[in-house]
Order: C-alpha cells, then sequence, then structure tokens
C-alpha cells in the first residue's frame, strides 16, 4: 500500500509491551478530521463546519484512485470527537476494543467512525492470557503471523478537541471478533486481521464507502490464515517493563528463564569443572621425580633424579632402591658391589622415586629437569664431564 506521510521516529517507538494509552501506528486514508463523506462532527456547529469544508481543498467523497494514504501515530483507547474533557484511564480502557457485533447495529457510539473512519493498525503480535481453570493465574500468550509478517488490525479513529485548547487528539480502537479454531482455548475475542497488500484492506479504507454496509460488516471475521501462538514471559504483564524477549516462548532455548536450560547450563559447567580437575591431575604427575623412559628398543625402566649430575639428569635407579619397584618397572644390576655400596651412601636414597614423562636414554639434550625438590641445600658439584659413568660420581 502507498505511503504518502508518515510521523518522525520519535512519535512512534518499537515496543515489545505495548500498553492502552500508547502512540501505535496506524494507517488511513488522508481524509479530514471529520473524516470522509459528509459527516461533520458538531451538528451544532453545522456552519463553522462547513466553512472548513470549504477551505479544505481536498473533496469530500474521495475517488480511491487519487487517495492518498498515510501513517499517522495516535493513541489506542478511542476518545469520541464530542468529549470535552481528557477521560481517565478506567474510561479509556473501555474503549479499546469495538465489538464487530455492535457496528452491525444502526446507532451507537461508532456510528460516525464506522462509516468514514475506518483504519489499520499496524503491529508484530499481540498478547492474551490464559485463564486457567479453578485458578486465578494467568498466562500470557503471543499471538504472530506464521510467516513472520506484520499484522494489519482492522480498526476505527477519531479526533478530538478538549474544551479550551487547540490541540487536536488522534486516538483509535481495535475491532474484534470471534476467535478462530486455532486460538479458541486462549480466548472467544480475537483481532479482526486483514490479508496485507489484500483488496479486504482497500476495501475497507475506502474513503469513497462513506455508509456502513454488508460488504464492510463480512469483512469482520475470524482469521483464516496460520497463526503462531506460544507462552511467554509473565513479566509483559507489568505496564513499565519492555524487552525483546517477552516474545520469545517459554520453552525456547533462548529462553534464559526456561528451567530445561538452566539444568542444561548446570551440566556444561560441571563437564568443565571435571575438565580442569583432570588437568591438575594431569599436571601434577608430571612433577613427580621418577619417570618411566624408553630406551632405543623401547624397553621401560625407573629412573631416579640426582643432584650431582651437571644437568640433573635423571639416572638409572641402583638395585637396592629399585628392589621394591613401583608398578612394573624392570630393576637393573649394579655394576659391581662397590658400586652398589657407594650408591646407598648417596642421599638421593632418601627419596622416594617419583613418576616424570618418558624421555629417549639416547639424547641427552632430551632429559628434563625435575620439578620437585632433591634434598640438597648445597649447589650441585660442577665436573668438567657431564658423560661420565655414574660410578665416576663416587669415588674417593
Amino acid at each position: 500500500m502507498p505511503v504518502a506521510d508518515a510521523p518522525d521516529d520519535d512519535e512512534v517507538r518499537e515496543t515489545y509491551n505495548f500498553a492502552p494509552g500508547s502512540h501505535g501506528l496506524v494507517y488511513r486514508a488522508d481524509v479530514p478530521d471529520y473524516g470522509a463523506g459528509n459527516n461533520h462532527h458538531r451538528q451544532d456547529a453545522a456552519d463553522d463546519d462547513a466553512a472548513k469544508e470549504d477551505d479544505d481543498p481536498r473533496p469530500q467523497v474521495e475517488d480511491p484512485k487519487e487517495t492518498k494514504y498515510k501513517l499517522q501515530a495516535m493513541k489506542w483507547g478511542l476518545v469520541p470527537f464530542w468529549t470535552k474533557r481528557n477521560p481517565d484511564y478506567g474510561s479509556v480502557m473501555k474503549t479499546i476494543n469495538a465489538r464487530d457485533d455492535s457496528l452491525a447495529a444502526n446507532g451507537g457510539m461508532w456510528n460516525t467512525m464506522k462509516k468514514g473512519k475506518r483504519c489499520i493498525v499496524i503491529a508484530q503480535g499481540f498478547y492474551e492470557w490464559l485463564k486457567k481453570h479453578g485458578s486465578k493465574e494467568k498466562i500470557p500468550h503471543y499471538t504472530k503471523r506464521k510467516d513472520g509478517q506484520l499484522m494489519c488490525f482492522a480498526g476505527l479513529w477519531d479526533c478530538v478537541q478538549y474544551e479550551g485548547s487547540e490541540e487536536k487528539n488522534y486516538t483509535y480502537t481495535i475491532i474484534t471478533t470471534d476467535s478462530n479454531k486455532q486460538l479458541s482455548f486462549l480466548h472467544d475475542r480475537m483481532p479482526v486481521i486483514l490479508e496485507n497488500g489484500s483488496d479486504q484492506i482497500r476495501n475497507w479504507l475506502d474513503p469513497s464507502q462513506s455508509e456502513w454496509s454488508k460488504e464492510l460488516q463480512s469483512l469482520l471475521k475470524p482469521y483464516s490464515g496460520e497463526l503462531e501462538c506460544y507462552p511467554v514471559s509473565k513479566d509483559v504483564g507489568k505496564v513499565g517493563n519492555n524487552s525483546p524477549t517477552f516474545i520469545v516462548p517459554v520453552a525456547s532455548t533462548e529462553n534464559k528463564h526456561n528451567i530445561v536450560n538452566f539444568f542444561s547450563n548446570a551440566k556444561k559447567a560441571a563437564k568443565g569443572d571435571e575438565t580442569k580437575r583432570g588437568m591438575t591431575a594431569s599436571e601434577a604427575a608430571a612433577t613427580k621425580g621418577v619417570s618411566e623412559v624408553e630406551n632405543r628398543d623401547e624397553e621401560k625402566r625407573a629412573t631416579v633424579e640426582h643432584s650431582s649430575t651437571e644437568d640433573n639428569a635423571p639416572l638409572p635407579v641402583p638395585a637396592s632402591i629399585s628392589a621394591h619397584p613401583i608398578g612394573s618397572k624392570r630393576t637393573h644390576e649394579a655394576e659391581d658391589d662397590d658400586d652398589v655400596a657407594r650408591a646407598k651412601m648417596s642421599k638421593t636414597e632418601a627419596h622416594a622415586p617419583s613418576a616424570a614423562p618418558s624421555e629417549k636414554l639416547h639424547s641427552k639434550k632430551a632429559f628434563s629437569r625435575s620439578a620437585s625438590s632433591n634434598g640438597s641445600k648445597g649447589s650441585p658439584t660442577k665436573l668438567g664431564d657431564g658423560s661420565q659413568r655414574i660410578t665416576r660420581f663416587f669415588n674417593p
């Protein structure tokens, strides 16, 4: 649909909790404030209205092909043109909706509006509260088009000037009808939803139809398209609240209040703690003094840290120490009894062998220094040749 005029951004703001009394976006034919046709507001001031009409360059009966349409910011809760004072909130609440069956009868408060002040109310969706049987609890539900397009509610608008004020106040109401089968579980009423860009909307907004007719009345029926309806957060029940999460399903993975997500997040956190504990255990094992190393034939034997070597490299465990090996480590015979006796005198004998990362024996540079203390307070004895046999370190 064409748009010849639109409100400024600050006149209509996006909100996820739109309440009565707020300014919403309305699409209507660009006709005088008294509406299409010859339906003037104040019968007691017909002369004044006629004068205004003469000054207005727009025709009273519009040609649909030449009619301009506009978007306008209006307050939700229709205030009839004859109202003299600004009504209280309770009174406004009574006119946020207009029943379709009330428009079928002649006369009534909607008589003037339905003839020449019809409009479309633009929205993403609407809320409705489900009343639980035998309980005072109400569960909010959000309804939107399944195809994600905007909803076009059939509505009526009006313009009023209160006594002593020159300000014009534009207000609107949304027309409701019987609920369709999909929403019957939720409520017995629903807004009249017209199809986007359809002949329904063109006929509804046509200013040349300035008298109520059966054709216009027939447009007010339950929506036959596909809708999506689901429960949402109860926080939407407070007018001051506003959040995009209000239109997120309670059962959705995107909803942080979903109890399923709560336990899922707790489970992920527990797994993270287990992973951290596993890493700590691995690091502790890597710091032990004895490690399993592989020889050239990939045989495993136990080694012990020794402070007397030039680079603190792990050395083979003497037979006396490895007599009671940890696990299934192999023991090695000492080269001679004298070497064994002297090895027993070593301070390193006071330390139990511990595990360290496996290294290749044939590469000296591959040996790693122990991360644990070797029990010696003094500095290691410096030797000229770091490749000497182990028995040479104990010779007097």
